[in-house]
């Protein structure tokens, strides 16, 4: 199966030089690496609570899911790691008005820490 790289400048580049691409494409799927809320142009973590940290997330996933030829109506499945569940109501919030329905599959969990101090990761997969 063939794999094609997918890179883009509105979306961060992997922290650190980080030996990992933003997504790959493969066998008609798009598998993005896990997003935090960083600007693309100043590598810097937004700043707010996590709301504004939530859509900068899928500002970054849909900016990758483009470069791609896919969107987030395409989205099939998604993981969202978060630092503190309590703060899980928030986030669904922005992640149903960002997603829209139907749905896709999706988990979410509580972790210890994320890059960068963020206080949300989201990855998925998508057609291409």
């Amino acid at each position: 199966m063939a794999k094609e790289i997918i890179r883009t400048d509105n979306a961060p580049a992997p922290l650190g030089g980080a030996p990992y691409n933003q997504a790959v494409k493969a066998g008609g799927l798009v598998f993005l690496a896990g997003q935090i809320p960083l600007d693309a142009e100043t590598g810097q973590l937004v700043e707010g609570g996590i709301v504004e940290q939530t859509h900068k997330c899928f500002d970054n996933v849909a900016a990758i899911l483009e470069a791609a030829g896919s969107d987030l109506t395409k989205v099939i499945r998604a993981q969202v790691y978060m630092i503190d569940l309590g703060e899980f109501g928030e986030m669904n919030g922005v992640y149903s008005e960002r997603m829209g329905q139907p749905y896709p599959a999706r988990s979410t969990f509580q972790v210890a820490n994320l890059p960068a101090g963020a206080r949300v990761e989201i990855e998925v997969v998508a057609e291409a």
